[in-house]
């Protein structure tokens, strides 16, 4: 009965973004950290947050004093595996096919979606899944702010946009095809068991082939490869379906001695359930109290925002040209 007391004190929560589209939730960051706990069988908790959809601290995990956010230390994954918690990539790191795959998936692909879901024709998806829950005029300029963040990080302005979308499909197109090739018929991308590589790049899949409308370029890209869509489907219903089951427990090799004391119970549910409370640490109270001024930096982004997008063009061209179209 101890035993059982302090196995559920050191049960993880996962804190993602709400379900959508028939996902456990459509954030690709969240997305992909929760498929990457289900293929370790690292049992979790569940729980959503949706009050403050800007935090780029979610997702993060926790467990009694433990922490680990999405903004420190390279990402959740990244800490995971530095702080002896769970790693699915030591037999990989000194295989420079999985590090240059790793580095195709994060970028080109991620890239890709990043596009779709906010410079894309149909804004409807990001919208429902970041800001379901705030008033529609707050949620439609975090959005346009959200998409003029996201064209300064993809380099694209009105000069190159068609030329940026063209070199982003043409990558992602190029990702598949060397992905579709790599898997053939196997259950995963290397050595036959999962890493952390298919569990972003599932998620890119998922999210594509889920959240995307028909019309979407990269979902009909993403088409073309058959295998892909198999291994996406298989592993869907395997690990996020069904759960945990006895038939994936030969994919997974036990963690080390040092990290199987910080697993919660192997009975745990992924599902959201009250927790018991507990003092928070000192990394909540930080984000608590971070969260607390979400609000007040939205509203005054807002109003900035809208002050610069409606600034006449005019305005703009003479107060460059002030002071310089004299000859003394």
């Amino acid at each position: 009965m101890e035993e059982e007391v302090n196995n559920e004190r050191e049960a993880y929560t996962l804190v993602v973004r709400k379900p959508c589209f028939g996902l456990p939730t459509a954030c690709p960051s969240c997305l992909s950290l929760y498929i990457y706990l289900k293929f370790a069988q690292l049992p979790f908790l569940l729980d959503f947050n949706s009050t403050y959809p800007d935090s780029d601290q979610i997702p993060y995990i926790e467990s009694s004093d433990y922490v680990a956010y999405n903004n420190e230390n390279g990402g959740v994954i990244e800490s995971l595996k530095k702080d002896g918690i769970v790693d699915l990539d030591t037999e990989f790191y000194s295989v420079p096919e999985w590090i240059s795959t790793k580095a195709m998936v994060c970028s080109w692909l991620g890239d890709a979606i990043m596009y779709e879901l906010w410079v894309g024709s149909d804004s409807s998806s990001a919208e429902k899944i970041y800001y379901p829950d705030l008033p529609w005029p707050i949620g439609k300029v975090l959005f346009l702010k959200q998409v003029h963040t996201v064209k300064q990080r993809l380099g694209i302005t009105k000069d190159n946009a068609e030329q940026m979308e063209e070199e982003i499909y043409k990558r992602a197109n190029i990702a598949y095809g060397a992905l579709s090739t790599r898997l053939g018929e196997q259950n995963f991308l290397f050595e036959n068991r999962p890493s952390s590589v298919d569990a972003i790049f599932l998620a890119h899949v998922l999210l594509t082939l889920q959240a995307l409308p028909e019309s979407s370029v990269l979902r009909t890209k993403l088409l073309e490869h058959a295998n892909l869509v198999k291994y996406a489907e298989k592993l869907k219903m395997e690990f996020i379906e069904a759960g945990s089951s006895s038939s994936s427990a030969s994919y997974f090799q036990s963690d080390p001695p040092s990290s199987a004391s910080r697993r919660g119970p192997s009975n745990a549910s992924s599902k959201p359930r009250s927790k018991p409370k507990r003092q928070k640490t000192r990394e909540e109270k930080t984000f608590r109290k971070r969260a607390k001024y979400f609000v007040v930096t939205q509203l005054v982004a807002v109003l900035l925002f809208l002050t610069f997008m409606n600034r006449p063009d005019d305005e703009v061209e003479l107060e460059d040209d002030e002071g310089y179209g004299y000859d003394d």
